[in-house]
């Protein structure tokens, strides 16, 4: 079982560039697999408290991110998909990736804030069309990796001659956020590397049907389940311990969970991050049920 931090709220006491550096630092030291951003341009977190309004642009700070750590992997969770042209995206994970040495991961999403989009000049078309240019990034991404520069011709976007030099020496991993059974899953099935599902306070009874529905879609595929990293979005509560949440983290190990991406609806402290870090260290061990047999 890994165990990532996601960092949504950046209004730290001493300011957004200081408090993630010192988040950043401790993640890297610790166990943790990812350190994650939110894609956003404005505080849209509806956990976060009304003063904390901090916000900073996702793949500028994972840059900077990337030459501040050593070890820990990057990634935004998640980047919705309509917000930047495909080929801006990939092109912006390909740098990250060079920039880290191999680090970076592509989170993508349809996107579900529209009021951000209205508020600051942003595309969000309807959810079919967001969909539609989901897919398209996900194949012009897999496309550019493999150093295919032939034209491209998908639903929302096309492309001449899409390339990028140089490129990575081997493909970021992608994972796709978001837990559409009929759309959403079968993309994963068919393009990513790992899926991301929300927790629910319903015992894993929506993971786990979640997990089945991406199953069939991986059947449909041809491709072995087991090949997707599964990840759950969590939060650490405030007065959790490093016990409970490895309590936590096993539960979701027995759903079939491989990777919990693990918020706060505060800034991340010091104090947090360690409590996070001893459970991470404690369940690095622990396997995940096979939820592709079920």
């Amino acid at each position: 079982m890994k165990i990532s931090l996601s960092v949504t709220n950046p209004s730290f006491p001493d300011g957004a560039l200081p408090g993630l550096a010192r988040v950043a630092a401790l993640a890297d030291a610790a166990a943790f697999d990812t350190l994650w951003v939110a894609d956003h341009l404005l505080q849209v977190d509806p956990t976060a408290p009304p003063g904390d309004q901090d916000h900073l642009e996702a793949y500028t700070t994972l840059g900077h991110l990337a030459a501040r750590t050593e070890r820990i992997r990057l990634g935004a969770m998640v980047s919705p998909a309509t917000f930047r042209p495909p080929a801006v995206l990939v092109a912006a994970v390909t740098t990250l990736a060079l920039l880290s040495e191999g680090r970076a991961w592509l989170g993508l999403g349809a996107g579900h804030h529209g009021a951000e989009a209205t508020d600051m000049g942003l595309p969000f078309p309807g959810a079919r069309e967001r969909l539609d240019a989901t897919e398209d990034t996900l194949r012009l991404a897999h496309r550019v990796w493999s150093g295919d520069d032939g034209p491209f011709r998908g639903t929302t976007v096309r492309c001449d001659r899409p390339r990028l030099s140089p490129l990575p020496a081997t493909r970021p991993p992608i994972l796709v956020g978001g837990a559409g059974e009929k759309r959403t899953l079968r993309m994963v099935a068919r393009y990513a590397d790992a899926c991301n599902v929300f927790d629910m306070p319903d015992e894993g009874a929506t993971v786990r049907r979640k997990l089945a529905v991406l199953a069939g879609h991986c059947r449909d595929a041809g491709r072995a389940p087991s090949d997707i990293e599964t990840t759950l979005s969590t939060r650490l509560g405030p007065t959790e311990t490093a016990a409970d949440l490895a309590a936590r983290a096993r539960t979701a190990a027995g759903w079939g969970i491989d990777h919990l991406v693990l918020g706060v609806s505060r800034p991340w402290t010091a104090e947090a991050v360690e409590v996070a870090a001893a459970a991470a260290k404690e369940v690095a061990d622990v396997p995940s049920a096979p939820w592709h047999t079920a």
